[in-house]
């Protein structure tokens, strides 16, 4: 399985990858404001590069429930210091921009980034289609019901059933993307985990991994759970506790997701995460992992 950016080819058949999270936000839910400054960001990615990390993922606009929309220059402003420091001092890093629109994802790709990770799945903005297709950028394209700012607000899907759902959208996202002139190699589907879903909705789509990933062949499955509420309410943890605390439970379902066919793991923690990747295939391969860093 390939996965084509604009820079690099990911081979995925066997082996996932680490997709490393860096907000450059005041308000995201687990980190908004840590890495705000664009040197501490550019520090904090160099950090989850060295513990195996295989790609970053920088935002500038949270998308956590009941988050506003930022202008373009905003974000704009927030991320590309970032990319460019990222670029000068870890010129092999593979960076990806999480924007819906298509003025920043433009400018970050021109400034060195190689993926649009795009939570509308390309309907937010008309012109993004064009402008992967013209890049040859990678894209993840994800599920989201309604929009950051009301999509918690009691979500739910025809007869409850949220498999079929996110399985139709892949098919009708796989075919407006391949119909924009976009390559299937381009393409990763997300099925947004926390995004206009309920704890029961997330974990029938965590069980769902293989129906989902079936529904676009060939294509690798994204995964982004890490920290997030309903993780806690599956491991017995206080939903109101700090999103940290959720970094065992975000390790478990990583492990589940790599033996159910999910090839990226988008994480805050990365060392764990690689460790236990690279360990789950050893064991599914019988070959051992690279070191972090090294990979």
């Amino acid at each position: 399985m390939i996965w084509q950016t604009a820079h690099r080819q990911l081979d995925l058949g066997r082996r996932a990858v680490v997709m490393g999270v860096l907000n450059v936000t005041p308000d995201s839910f687990s980190d908004g404001g840590k890495f705000f400054d664009p040197t501490h960001a550019a520090e904090r990615g160099r950090a989850m590069l060295a513990e195996g990390a295989d790609l970053l993922d920088i935002g500038g606009e949270s998308t956590r429930p009941g988050a506003v929309p930022v202008a373009v220059e905003e974000e704009l402003a927030r991320v590309l210091p970032v990319i460019e420091r990222l670029r000068a001092q870890a010129p092999q890093a593979l960076l990806s921009i999480d924007t819906s629109k298509a003025a920043v994802a433009a400018a970050a790709l021109a400034a060195g980034a190689s993926i649009v990770n795009d939570v509308t799945a390309l309907r937010g903005d008309p012109a993004m289609a064009a402008l992967v297709r013209a890049r040859g950028a990678g894209v993840v394209l994800m599920h989201m019901q309604g929009e950051p700012a009301t999509m918690q607000r009691a979500p739910s899907y025809p007869a409850d059933d949220v498999v079929t759902a996110v399985r139709r959208f892949f098919q009708e996202r796989l075919a407006f993307a391949l119909a924009s002139g976009i390559a299937p190699e381009q393409l990763a589907f997300d099925p947004g985990l926390g995004f206009g879903k309920t704890a029961a909705h997330n974990l029938a789509l965590c069980r769902a991994l293989p129906v989902l990933g079936a529904s676009v062949p060939s294509r690798p499955l994204v995964l982004g759970a890490s920290r997030k509420r309903f993780l806690a309410v599956a491991a017995g943890l206080d939903p109101a506790g700090a999103p940290a605390e959720r970094d065992g439970a975000t390790l478990a379902l990583s492990i589940f997701a790599r033996e159910k066919g999910v090839r990226v793991l988008r994480v805050h923690a990365v060392r764990p995460n690689v460790e236990a990747l690279r360990a789950v295939e050893a064991l599914l391969h019988g070959q051992a992992g690279s070191a972090p860093g090294r990979s």
